[in-house]
């Protein structure tokens, strides 16, 4: 089968295309034929050399696919030959198979075609994670999403309306901040890094009860003037750095609560508890089209690099999916 690899650190020149074995189901796992999958800012940091690799992961990248079940190992039920399904993956996306342990996959709605379902795993299982279960919204809350416009950005927003809250996101780019006004009650564009007396102002002065951060350092000062008492920020991505000053006092007088999460190295117990989860949640919304994947564009495999020079130069809203198929199209 086709795969995609890095060959060694560096930049898309060392993505390379290789034929490599196809691989076999072992037991509790499933291999999909891939159709599509999606490009994650932790594909280009893998890359890169910059990302700590799980240490069940191999040598090709990508982090979620969409196809049809075409083997299946035992101990599996529930699945057939055929099934639709899209997976959240620890590795082995940018392939034409891909084996995958059956708790980690959902069912494909019938309103989803390939392109559309490669957009969902990622995405949508990390914002859950958030948002559903380590910081929980609820009804009436003000969600504040950072990154609004990124593939997490907006799959948050979405699910934050769903529990009934408030939403305001922030983007650095006017563009595309027109481009979400309808995913998001609010959009902010800060000024440098300041944004919270914008959030202050859209909230009453209440602040934010959740804050959903994919940017890190460089909002950490300001994320504590926007949160609101007792709220809380899901720290999930470190796009603005890695080191801030910690001012102890100011998490004292917000009674705030910091939680800091990653999703991919994370055992296969833990994702296929949240696979469940979020199948339960939100199939259903995906199905009737009250969540929906947002796709900036459709690369066919080929021209991978392509795929990630869009990501790492912040130029997409929403997912930029990888086609699989040998003429880079995908059918239903």
């Amino acid at each position: 089968m086709r795969a995609i690899i890095a060959r060694e650190p560096g930049g898309i020149d060392v993505l390379e295309m290789i034929n490599m074995p196809t691989p076999d189901p072992g037991p509790g796992e499933v291999r999909i034929k891939v159709r599509a999958s999606a490009v994650n800012r932790a594909d280009i940091l893998q890359r890169q050399g910059r990302y700590p690799m799980p240490p069940d992961a191999g040598p090709v990248l990508g982090l979620e696919a969409a196809g049809t079940i075409d083997a299946i190992g035992a101990d599996v039920s529930g699945w057939t030959v055929g099934d639709r399904a899209m997976a959240l993956l620890s590795h082995g996306g940018y392939a034409e198979y891909v084996v995958v342990p059956a708790g980690q996959v959902l069912r494909v709605p019938d309103n989803l075609n390939w392109i559309l379902a490669a957009a969902v795993p990622e995405v949508f299982m990390t914002a859950w994670q958030a948002l559903g279960r380590q910081t929980p919204a609820v009804a009436g809350d003000w969600v504040l999403v950072h990154a609004g416009a990124s593939g997490v950005g907006t799959a948050a927003l979405q699910i934050a309306r769903q529990l009934g809250a408030n939403t305001i996101a922030t983007t650095r780019s006017p563009d595309k901040a027109e481009l979400i006004a309808d995913l998001a009650d609010h959009v902010v564009i800060p000024a440098g890094a300041d944004f919270a007396d914008r959030v202050m102002e859209l909230t009453d002065h209440h602040g934010a009860d959740v804050i959903v951060d994919l940017v890190g350092a460089a909002y950490w000062a300001e994320n504590l003037r926007a949160l609101a008492l007792d709220g809380a920020i899901a720290l999930i991505g470190l796009v603005g750095g890695a080191r801030a000053d910690l001012d102890l006092s100011a998490l004292l007088a917000r009674r705030a609560t910091i939680v800091a999460s990653t999703l991919r190295p994370r055992s296969t117990a833990q994702k296929s508890e949240l696979v469940a989860s979020f199948a339960e949640w939100g199939l259903p919304r995906l199905a009737d089209g009250r969540l929906r994947p947002m796709v900036h564009d459709m690369v066919p495999l080929t021209r991978v690099g392509d795929a990630h020079v869009e990501v790492e130069r912040d130029r997409s809203v929403g997912k930029v999916v990888l086609a699989i198929s040998e003429d880079g199209l995908v059918a239903m």
